[in-house]
C-alpha cells in the first residue's frame, strides 16, 4: 500500500497539474474567472471525469476537507438505478466554495463509457437568472458523440446533472443548458 502511495500519488499530481495547466488556471486553483461581456456570469474551469476522482479529495467524508474547506455543504447527487427508470440520491458533502462545480464533477465521476470520452467541461453561472450552463469537450478520440448516446445514457448524464443541481435548494439554480464546445446539445 505505501509503494502504491509512493508512485500513485505524484503521478496523480502530475495528471492534475498538466490538466489545469492547459485552462490556465494553475495557480488560482479552481477560482471564479469573469467573462467581460458578460458581468453577472462565473465561470469554473473543471477537469475531465476520469481524472475527477483523482483531482480532490473524497468529498463525502469531512475529515478529508482540508482547512479552506471547513466551510462544506452537504448535497444530494443523482444517479440512475439499475433499470435506468429513476434517480437514486447519494448524499455527499463538497466545498461551499465551489459547490456547482463540485456536484458536477461527483455527478461525472460515476457515469463513464469505454467508448464516449469527455475531455473536459466548464460550468458557467448566470447570478442574475441562476441558470447553470456545462460545456462539454469530448475528447478528440471519442469513438461517440452526444447524438449517439442512448436514452439510459442520455438520462444518466443529463438527467442525473439536471436534477442534482435543481433539487438541491442551497444552490439556488432554476435551470440547467447542456452546451459542446458554446453550441447547445440537442437530442
Amino acid at each position: 500500500m505505501k509503494i502504491l502511495q509512493q508512485y500513485l500519488v505524484p503521478l496523480v499530481i502530475g495528471v492534475f497539474c498538466t490538466g489545469f495547466s492547459s485552462y490556465h488556471i494553475l495557480a488560482g486553483g479552481e477560482s471564479n474567472l469573469s467573462y467581460p461581456a458578460e458581468p453577472s456570469t462565473t465561470s469554473q474551469a473543471a477537469p475531465s471525469p476520469s481524472s475527477a476522482s483523482r483531482d480532490f479529495p473524497p468529498t463525502n467524508n469531512p475529515k478529508n476537507l482540508t482547512k479552506n474547506d471547513r466551510n462544506a455543504i452537504a448535497l444530494n447527487i443523482y444517479h440512475p438505478d439499475s433499470q435506468c427508470q429513476t434517480l437514486i440520491p447519494e448524499k455527499v458533502t463538497v466545498s461551499a466554495e465551489t459547490p456547482i462545480t463540485h456536484a458536477v464533477g461527483k455527478v461525472l465521476e460515476s457515469s463513464s463509457s469505454s467508448d464516449f470520452d469527455l475531455a473536459g467541461y466548464r460550468v458557467n453561472l448566470d447570478l442574475n437568472k441562476r441558470i447553470v450552463t456545462i460545456d462539454f469537450r469530448l475528447a478528440p478520440n471519442s469513438q461517440r458523440q452526444f447524438v449517439s448516446l442512448s436514452m439510459c445514457e442520455q438520462f444518466a448524464l443529463f438527467g442525473s446533472l439536471r436534477k442534482t443541481l435543481l433539487d438541491n435548494p442551497q444552490l439556488k439554480i432554476k435551470d440547467v443548458r447542456f452546451t459542446h464546445q458554446g453550441r447547445e446539445i440537442k437530442l
